[in-house]
């Protein structure tokens, strides 16, 4: 409460406050001057108020004393439980920890004044997860509690963690928190196996690398920690399998290695070992890290396909041999205890010619057609052997086949020769050097000899001479040689080789006589051909290319010739032809088509339209239409006719040449009537034809036609 010594209970005082929370937390009577709360203090919040208060008088509104100022402190009460700093802690620990082992500590607050009482002070204590864990009561530290938990036992722990205020006494205000303890894996188990032997079963047939069964020991652990490597440490079958580690479901593997044969082994006994391949060397105490087991494997009989002596036969033959003859045997047997019996043949995808042939019952291969090394040294054919029961139990072998040379082919000049030899060549002059090629394989080397032939030795004019060393040299018998005489000359040469059979040929050089210079250099001779390159002569250009020039032209005049055509007029001439014959290619309606043409046009020349002209020609000079005298209706067609045509002979612009007028006009017709005999036909009876000899010597012809008819008909 607040009182001015001026205030004498008159009420001429007003009392008022300001400062911090005043008018809100705090009020003030200004008649009494008492100040109270008007909500519940949180020290909290807000631990310290100032306030200032004043009298003043009510009526002039001025202090009567001076403003006094008063700090308003809150007491502390303890109204809050501990906070800890997280709602859930999560912490992990080994498994088979030692006995406290730091697992995680845990922290809570309280906000009341540390300072004032016990109010602040905060004690740990462990409400769950005992005899596992404990909790120092002052720091909040979790340690392990008891020794060897096993994670493979139990692996989640939840853990409850209560933090009490006043020192942990008797009213104190309390808090908890929930901590999840996880144990994690350490390598203290080793591997086992579930079962001590295991049985699988392979077919012979097999393939390698090839899987034949899966075993697995057992690891409690996990991760990297449960990693086992398998092993085969003993047993027959120790080089025939494998083992292999199936990483994602951590299995054995077994798998072939070598080929299994049902006759010779049909069952293995294994020794596999399981071991882990991360040890933890603080657990070797438990015992070894690994485990084995006893794997047998039956092998399964199955029908297998023949089997040969060899991979791959290499036979040789002679190109001579007589036909049907043997070169060689394959072998093939079943391998199967049944001993099936086996037939053979040739694939003849591999021999389409047919050049072997094989005995089906023994292998024998022997030929079929005759052998030329020459044209194929080498044969690689296959050969099948198959189960006569079964057939579909086929194997192949390839057989090579080398063809033996013999010497069945005789030499011959290694090029066509052909030379001249000049007319002024002296005797015993070189004019060509001749060699040979043999077709035959010699192992130590071809020896050839040259000479002429028999009938050649004694009556030529030219020499051979052997120079051997598979060459041989023309020369000259004589000195002077005429083209006029002879021009050509055919040498017969005899080859031989000096292998077993000899084998000779006769093979024949061209030579031409030919004019040389005094220097031997040729200037002619029918041998041309073989000394100048193979081209055309000048002459034979020249003519080519006029006969090309030619054609061009040709070729232009008639495309010009084609142009100037297209440019003519219907009737080709450079004058004014007035009146022409037009043909229209319309049949009209005949004399009673009134409509076909109007011969008014003929009697009335105005009608004709002035600005019409030609359309088939190009006009040169256009002449002024002469105007010409109308006819009259009554007119008879001669005389207007003549009339034309004189008008046509006096008209300067008319043609200098007579020109044909079609009028189309019939005229008043014929005192004779029709000449024609096609009405004839019609008449009912025959006509009389007598009186076409009183018509004169034109028509005598016609009588003596129907007369002669009349006649007949009488005969």
């Amino acid at each position: 409460q607040l009182h001015s010594d001026q205030d004498k209970g008159d009420g001429s005082l007003k009392y008022i406050l300001s400062g911090d929370g005043a008018g809100d937390l705090f009020i003030i009577n200004e008649n009494t001057g008492d100040i109270q709360a008007t909500k519940r203090l949180d020290r909290e919040e807000k631990p310290v108020y100032i306030l200032r208060a004043q009298a003043i008088n009510r009526r002039t509104g001025r202090p009567v004393e001076p403003e006094s100022e008063f700090i308003i402190k809150i007491h502390d009460i303890n109204d809050n439980e501990p906070m800890f700093t997280k709602d859930v802690y999560n912490a992990s620990i080994p498994e088979m920890s030692d006995v406290g082992t730091f697992v995680v500590q845990v922290t809570a607050t309280d906000a009341d004044d540390p300072t004032y009482g016990n109010s602040a002070k905060v004690v740990y204590s462990i409400l769950q997860g005992q005899p596992y864990f404990s909790v120092e009561s002052e720091t909040g530290i979790i340690k392990t509690a008891l020794l060897n938990m096993d994670r493979e036992n139990r692996e989640q722990y939840q853990v409850v963690i209560q933090a009490k205020d006043m020192g942990g006494q008797m009213g104190g205000l309390s808090g908890t928190t929930t901590v999840n303890i996880t144990l994690t894996d350490v390598n203290d188990n080793p591997p086992r196996f579930p079962q001590s032997t295991y049985q699988f079963r392979a077919p012979e047939s097999t393939p390698l690398d090839s899987p034949v069964g899966r075993i697995k020991a057992n690891d409690a652990d996990v991760d990297e920690n449960a990693e086992i490597e398998y092993s085969i440490t003993e047993g027959d079958g120790y080089d025939m399998f494998g083992i292999t580690t199936d990483k994602e479901t951590q299995e054995g593997i077994i798998t072939v290695k070598k080929a299994l044969d049902f006759e010779n082994k049909n069952l293995y006994i294994l020794k596999v070992e399981a071991t882990n391949t991360h040890v933890d060397p603080r657990f070797l105490y438990l015992g070894p890290f690994k485990d084995s087991a006893t794997v047998r494997i039956q092998v399964e009989d199955v029908d297998e396909p023949p089997m040969f002596s060899r991979p791959a036969y290499i036979m040789e033959v002679k190109e001579d041999v007589p036909l049907n003859s043997i070169i060689g045997t394959v072998t093939a047997q079943d391998p199967d205890a049944a001993k099936n019996p086996v037939k053979y043949s040739v694939d003849r995808h591999t021999d389409m010619d047919r050049v072997f042939n094989i005995n089906s019952g023994n292998g024998s291969i022997f030929t079929s057609k005759p052998l030329d090394r020459e044209t194929l040294l080498w044969h690689n054919i296959t050969v099948i052997a198959a189960e006569i029961n079964n057939p579909k139990q086929s194997s192949r072998v390839p057989v090579f086949i080398k063809v033996l040379d013999v010497n069945d082919n005789a030499p011959e000049f290694a090029m066509f020769y052909e030379t001249f030899v000049c007319e002024n060549a002296k005797a015993e002059q070189l004019i060509q050097t001749l060699s040979a090629v043999d077709k035959d394989d010699s192992y130590n080397g071809h020896q050839f000899s040259f000479s002429l032939a028999p009938e050649a030795a004694s009556s030529s004019n030219f020499t051979l001479q052997d120079n051997r060393d598979n060459t041989a040299g023309i020369f000259t018998r004589k000195t002077r040689y005429n083209r006029h005489e002879t021009s050509t000359y055919f040498l017969p040469v005899v080859i031989s080789d000096n292998d077993y059979p000899i084998q000779s040929s006769t093979e024949t050089v061209t030579i031409r006589v030919c004019a040389c210079d005094h220097r031997g250099k040729m200037l002619s001779c029918n041998a041309e051909a073989l000394i100048h390159p193979t081209g055309l002569s000048t002459g034979a250009l020249i003519a080519i290319l006029l006969c090309i020039i030619i054609l061009l032209v040709t070729v232009v005049l008639f495309a010009a010739l084609r142009r100037q055509r297209k440019k003519e007029p219907l009737i080709i001439s450079k004058e004014d032809i007035r009146d022409n014959i037009v043909s229209y290619n319309d049949e009209g309606g005949g004399e009673e088509d009134t409509q076909a043409f109007d011969i008014g046009t003929l009697r009335n020349p105005e009608a004709i339209d002035d600005n019409k002209l030609r359309r088939d020609i190009v006009p040169e000079t256009l002449f002024m239409p002469r105007r010409t005298a109308t006819a009259r209706d009554n007119t008879d067609v001669r005389d207007f006719i003549n009339q034309r045509l004189k008008e046509n002979d006096t008209d300067p612009t008319a043609p200098p040449y007579d020109s044909l007028a079609t009028y189309a006009y019939e005229g008043n017709g014929s005192v004779a009537e029709s000449l024609s005999s096609l009405e004839s036909v019609t008449t009912d009876g025959d006509q009389d034809y007598d009186y076409l000899s009183d018509w004169g010597p034109r028509f005598k012809k016609l009588a003596d036609m129907y007369g002669s008819m009349d006649s007949d008909k009488d005969s």
